[in-house]
């Protein structure tokens, strides 16, 4: 029996393509999921592998429709060997049960996870090249100095509460503590938090 499995990553995204191809190829049964593959706890996966049986074959679309690193992809497919399980990938013309399928699955699976080093190493030469022209990337800063000062003197006050302060700076109670670690008693003019 082929068992279908198809996944897309959002929620705006649909399966129609997929599950037209895993019907053309002869799924009996389709699970369907919309999550990320990064996320390891993918129910309709997980209810795929437990309904495929030994002599079935578990059939995607395209290989990154089942794990997004070459590590998870090939442990899932090496699980679906030990229990006497096929893998099938239609995009790239991947069949297990044949030993020249899975030389090919080992072979993409190298490529995919060579592509990602290098775009990773892309990434960080980029980031690299950004600083060392003076730019530095990241999330902004939540609180200005001027607005460190406003909570380090209405902390001094002693009027309000850090969640008080910090609903008046539109940031969260943890945002203050992580920039006034010190109690308000140690807080003094002119000291640095």
């Amino acid at each position: 029996m082929m068992v279908g499995y198809a996944r897309v990553s959002t929620r705006d995204q649909n399966h129609d393509l997929q599950i037209d191809a895993l019907r053309s190829a002869g799924c009996d049964k389709i699970f369907e999921e919309k999550l990320s593959a990064a996320l390891r706890d993918r129910p309709q996966l997980q209810a795929a592998l437990n309904y495929v049986r030994s002599g079935d074959t578990l059939t995607v679309w395209r290989l990154d429709r089942l794990a997004r690193s070459l590590k998870q992809l090939i442990e899932t497919v090496e699980m679906l060997s030990e229990r006497k399980i096929g893998f099938r990938s239609l995009t790239e013309k991947i069949d297990t049960t044949s030993s020249g399928g899975r030389l090919i699955f080992h072979v993409f699976g190298a490529l995919a996870e060579f592509e990602r080093s290098i775009i990773r190493e892309r990434t960080t030469a980029g980031l690299a090249a950004a600083r060392a022209r003076g730019r530095v990337g990241g999330r902004p800063r939540a609180l200005s100095e001027a607005d460190l000062n406003i909570a380090k003197a209405l902390l001094r006050d002693g009027k309000f509460t850090i969640a008080e302060i910090a609903d008046r700076l539109n940031v969260a109670p943890s945002t203050l503590y992580k920039h006034l670690p010190r109690p308000r008693s140690t807080i003094t003019l002119g000291e640095p938090a």
